[in-house]
């Protein structure tokens, strides 16, 4: 479990970048920050791992003080992916995903035999530990990413918009891994973006965000779409524009569910049979 109890951070250029914020992130749930650009989100992940340290307040782990804890061994104990990767350009796959391995003191063979297990576990085969991150998709390379934040099996996973640099089409797939990875690993994920289609997609609970860290509601996807908290939180989720608004036609037989602008959105399983042995 992770606790934020009256963090604020003040930088030293001035900028109050959180004033005052609370919450309880629970074990093996997905909370997802999302906001506009400099309502903190990115600051709020990074105290977790003491990239940031806050002014005031404190972050705790497991009841524990983050700031009680080394910098170096705190961070090597916590996954983190980010936007771009991050990948060692001039290191093999296979020795990128292994850093934090071998930093922690495993040797080469088992950190390989690591390495190679887990790029399986995010959807890359053995072929590509020997490639170098210049010789992959943009794609591929957020998954190494992903797989260098499992690969010492960290409890907590922290994730600074990691697909924000890719496609739509790439960023679609990876959304879907991590849901994946998500079912059978059963991490505390705590993940950043300003897509709120996403947050919706991927949080068990979404924190909405003004500037300064400032809470605009909190809740899961469904509490928030059914009974938002004031006029921003309608304005930012899309309700105020009937982007939320779903309904449903008839076409050549199947039934289409559209969006509030008349966007084929999905289409509705055949219940027939339903029900039987």
């Amino acid at each position: 479990m992770i606790e934020y109890r009256s963090v604020a951070k003040t930088f030293d250029d001035g900028t109050q970048a959180v004033l005052d914020f609370d919450l309880t992130i629970d074990s093996h749930t997905t909370t997802v920050f999302v906001g506009s650009s400099g309502c903190g989100k990115t600051t709020l992940l990074r105290m977790v791992n003491r990239m940031v340290e806050p002014t005031s307040g404190q972050v705790l782990i497991d009841d524990e003080d983050v700031a009680g804890r080394d910098r170096v061994q705190l961070r090597r104990s916590i996954g983190y992916v980010m936007q771009h990767a991050g990948l060692l350009p001039h290191r093999t796959v296979a020795d990128n995903v292994a850093t934090v391995l071998r930093l922690n003191g495993t040797g080469k063979a088992a950190a390989r035999e690591r390495s190679l297990e887990v790029l399986h576990t995010v959807g890359l085969d053995e072929s590509h530990a020997s490639k170098y991150p210049g010789q992959l998709s943009g794609g591929q390379q957020q998954r190494v990413g992903v797989a260098r934040g499992l690969a010492a099996d960290p409890n907590i996973l922290l994730m600074d918009e990691p697909f924000g640099a890719v496609d739509p089409i790439v960023r679609d797939e990876l959304q879907v891994e991590l849901l994946r990875l998500q079912r059978e690993l059963g991490k505390t994920i705590v993940f950043v973006t300003h897509d709120v289609d996403e947050a919706f997609l991927l949080g068990d609970q979404v924190v909405i965000l003004k500037k300064g860290g400032e809470v605009a509601q909190v809740g899961s996807p469904a509490d928030i779409l059914a009974h938002p908290a004031d006029d921003f939180v309608r304005s930012f989720v899309g309700l105020d524009k009937g982007q939320r608004e779903l309904r449903l036609e008839e076409r050549d037989g199947r039934t289409v569910v559209l969006d509030g602008s008349g966007k084929p959105t999905g289409v509705l399983a055949d219940e027939r049979g339903a029900g039987t042995a």
